[in-house]
């Protein structure tokens, strides 16, 4: 696995934010608390989580990247989707009130790995958030709406051999291409493709057991860079 590292509290401005470094990828994580909700929810005193992803002009190689101005190509808008459902998995938004959570994940450099980079990313900041929402709202800390902690990784398969954490090159000739996204020992999403080969059900199950062994190191990476903040409790 590369090598994990964060920088909290990145931004003065967002209730929490997290530049998450995942080898040579790099994505900046922010979140937001605003005091609405979609119409949907109007009158239910639930919450909502959602997020926003994009990859900027100088995160990947081969020229100027275009912005989305307007329109999200199709792999951005799924892989926020992807961010979306992840987090929402992990927080009880029947308990926040009518607040909604907007999460945003610009990548500033792409070298494989940026979607699940940007779900691991977002639970940290995420965390910071729930901190300063827990504090307005008199509550104990982030563990009165969390549910777990939530991470992602890739694995693939190259010429008959499992990889962890795939950069762009290992990506690139990857036959089987797999993403794994965790709530603590449970899988909460899983994506996996055969490229340029069909795969085993044992080499699924090894796939994910690698998988599972990678996620539970990124646990304490995640809890490692909580720990000089103030917080209630750490997974």
């Amino acid at each position: 696995m590369r090598k994990i590292h964060f920088q909290n509290n990145y931004l003065k401005h967002p209730a929490g934010s997290c530049l998450i470094s995942q080898g040579n990828t790099r994505v900046l994580c922010a979140v937001f608390i605003e005091e609405k909700v979609p119409r949907f929810l109007e009158g239910t005193e639930k919450g909502w989580l959602t997020a926003e992803y994009a990859m900027l002009p100088g995160s990947t190689p081969g020229g100027r990247k275009q912005r989305e101005w307007q329109k999200k190509d199709g792999r951005s808008a799924e892989i926020q989707r992807l961010i979306g459902r992840s987090l929402r998995s992990v927080i009880d938004l029947d308990k926040t009130g009518p607040i909604s959570l907007v999460v945003d994940c610009d990548v500033i450099e792409a070298d494989g790995g940026t979607r699940c980079a940007s779900i691991t990313g977002s639970w940290v900041a995420l965390y910071q958030a729930l901190e300063k929402l827990a504090e307005k709202q008199g509550q104990s800390g982030p563990d009165y709406y969390l549910k777990g902690q939530v991470a992602a990784i890739s694995v693939g398969i190259i010429k008959g051999q499992i990889h962890i954490d795939l950069d762009y090159i290992l990506d690139s000739q990857a036959d089987v291409d797999m993403n794994v996204i965790m709530l603590d020992s449970q899988l909460v999403e899983i994506q996996g493709t055969g490229e340029k080969t069909l795969f085993s059900r044992e080499q699924l199950n090894q796939m994910l057991d690698q998988a599972e062994t990678a996620i539970k190191e990124i646990y304490k990476a995640q809890v490692n860079s909580l720990k000089n903040e103030k917080t209630s409790r750490l997974y």
